[in-house]
């Protein structure tokens, strides 16, 4: 869900994650569960991408790993995001550090998007305002078939799931009552066959948020704006 809310916030931005755009992706804690495989699925989609973590040997093993899987890709690898976050159409950043700032917004590329998954999050409201031309949201929700009742309020609108809470609802559809994603090594096949799940029972991402709030094509629309300003006053 990471992947395809970033593919859809990309779009509105009018940008492409595709060899013909030559789009330039950025993932902060690559090395991780999630990171790993954001990483490796994004390679398969863009020509550049540039890995983040603060540990440069396990860097080096999911560089190693992208470049066997996807030839094409160029892979960049670095401990900080600010030498190469200008470059950047998309950052996923997967991974929090307290009371340590992680990307500085100020440096990001005109109309880049950032899929701040992380919690907590890494980009906060203020900062976020500081850039009104970069588009900050959130991982995808999703919006479950039917009428479910969770029992209890978990912070988010009827119907609308974490993708956490949706995998474990749609294994539950399947009659698959297993541990599927449990664990550091998760697998671009479990990754596929969980999307493949997510088609044949009809869910669909319930929106772009940004801090808690959901955007309407109006307020995408003004960021959009914003940054083909920024990028005339660049020239």
């Amino acid at each position: 869900m990471t992947l395809e809310v970033a593919k859809q916030a990309v779009l509105k931005m009018g940008n492409r994650l595709d060899s013909n755009y030559e789009a330039h992706v950025m993932v902060i804690g690559a090395t991780g569960s999630i990171g790993s495989v954001c990483s490796r699925l994004l390679a398969q989609a863009g020509p550049a991408i540039t890995l983040v973590a603060p540990r440069p040997e396990k860097l080096i093993d999911v560089k190693r790993k992208i470049e066997k899987e996807s030839p094409h890709a160029r892979v960049i690898i670095s401990t900080t995001a600010d030498d190469y976050i200008d470059q950047a159409d998309l950052i996923v950043a997967t991974t929090s550090a307290l009371n340590t700032r992680i990307i500085d917004i100020t440096k990001c590329k005109p109309g880049a998007v950032i899929c701040d998954i992380a919690r907590p999050p890494d980009i906060s409201q203020e900062e976020a305002a500081l850039r009104p031309d970069v588009l900050v949201i959130e991982s995808g929700e999703v919006l479950l078939p039917g009428q479910p009742d969770y029992g209890y309020d978990i912070g988010l609108p009827a119907g609308v799931a974490y993708a956490c809470l949706a995998e474990t609802a749609l294994l539950a559809m399947e009659g698959r009552f297993e541990s599927y994603s449990l664990g550091r090594n998760i697998d671009i096949e479990q990754v596929q066959e969980i999307y493949r799940l997510f088609k044949k029972h009809q869910l669909k991402l319930s929106g772009l948020r940004s801090h808690g709030q959901y955007l309407t094509d109006a307020d995408i629309a003004k960021k959009r704006a914003a940054a083909e300003e920024r990028k005339l006053r660049r020239e």
